[in-house]
């Protein structure tokens, strides 16, 4: 039997994923970077590893920097903002400075592909940590994103501390154990951050939403007014009915700042913006419970994705579950 190991495996998976998201016809590829960057840094640990091949020794750091930077880039593209050219291309720099750390200065790689992952790790994390909204999530995804993003941050995170722990068993002369630390730590990573980049993907609005919000010069207007103005635009628009709806857009649409926006909302009704939404969708799926229509078909005519999310914000504003609400308000 042929034993396979464990980066190798996780590569084949990695790559099964990249594939699997370009015969869906995604057009975000620096998530398809992402997954390729990861199933190419497996394959590499594999022959140099497991299978001798020594000769590409020096393409593992350099590979393995192209990771945290695409990660960082892929996060700011489905939730802050579109990328930026040539703005955002300078972080593409960090493979580059590490190709001349290999070939010049081959005693700072280790630390500086540590230090890499841990910035932009730490980077997500505190952006995730100041931001109440994020732009371009759908609103109906709710914390999810949230959640998912943190999760890779913290595959980053972990994946800096294999470089501590490759140190610290050579120093204490346990340095046999470095190719399992490796395969071990790294493939977990490796896997972990293909597969949340792939979910983080798949939560992303269509692409022709994420374009820049192009602010017109507008007086500065009292959040009152603010919100009156969103509420008719939200009521007679029905805008809330769109799954794939985001804050970017409600912004666009309203001619303000996203910032204000959210903080408008914020401050009159004590709710995040897809709260703010989301109560607007149940009270539309009340109405069409109560027009006699199934909650299996309310769930997505009032613009929810998932029975889950549905349940969940149902209860929240009505303080009952669909089916009790139905019951109570629908007596046969």
């Amino acid at each position: 039997m042929i034993a396979l190991p464990i980066p190798l495996i996780v590569s084949f998976t990695t790559f099964y994923l990249l594939m699997r998201m370009i015969l869906r016809g995604t057009r975000f590829y620096l998530f398809i970077g992402l997954l390729g960057a990861c199933a190419v840094q497996g394959v590499l640990i594999s022959l140099v590893h497991h299978y001798g091949v020594k000769q590409l020794f020096l393409f593992l750091p350099i590979t393995a920097s192209l990771i945290p930077p695409l990660a960082w880039l892929a996060f700011r593209h489905s939730l802050i903002a579109p990328f930026r050219w040539p703005l955002d291309s300078i972080h593409l720099l960090v493979p580059v400075f590490t190709v001349f750390c290999v070939l010049f200065a081959r005693v700072t790689v280790d630390a500086v592909l540590s230090l890499n992952f841990t910035l932009y790790g730490g980077a997500i994390l505190w952006v995730l940590s100041r931001n109440d909204s994020l732009p371009l999530a759908r609103l109906d995804a709710g914390q999810i994103p949230v959640f998912i993003w943190r999760a890779l941050a913290i595959a980053l995170l972990l994946s800096a501390a294999t470089d501590v722990l490759i140190a610290t068993a050579i120093a204490f002369g346990y340095a046999n154990f470095m190719p399992w630390i490796v395969s071990s730590f790294s493939s977990f990573s490796l896997l972990a951050i293909a597969i949340l980049g792939l979910i983080g993907e798949s939560l992303a609005p269509p692409n022709d939403q994420q374009e820049p919000v192009k602010h017109t010069k507008i007086e500065t207007r009292r959040d009152q007014d603010l919100m009156v103005r969103l509420d008719e635009v939200i009521q007679n628009e029905t805008l809330y009915l769109d799954p794939d709806l985001t804050l970017t857009r409600l912004a666009k649409r309203l001619h303000v700042p996203i910032k204000q926006l959210s903080s408008t909302i914020n401050r009159h009704t004590g709710e995040n913006v897809s709260r703010y939404i989301n109560a607007h969708r149940i009270r539309h799926a009340c109405a069409l419970v109560q027009a006699g229509e199934t909650i299996t078909r309310c769930i997505y005519a009032s613009g929810f994705n998932t029975k889950s999310n549905f349940n969940r914000e149902f209860l929240r504003v009505t303080g009952a579950t669909p089916r009790d609400w139905q019951q109570k308000h629908c007596p046969e």
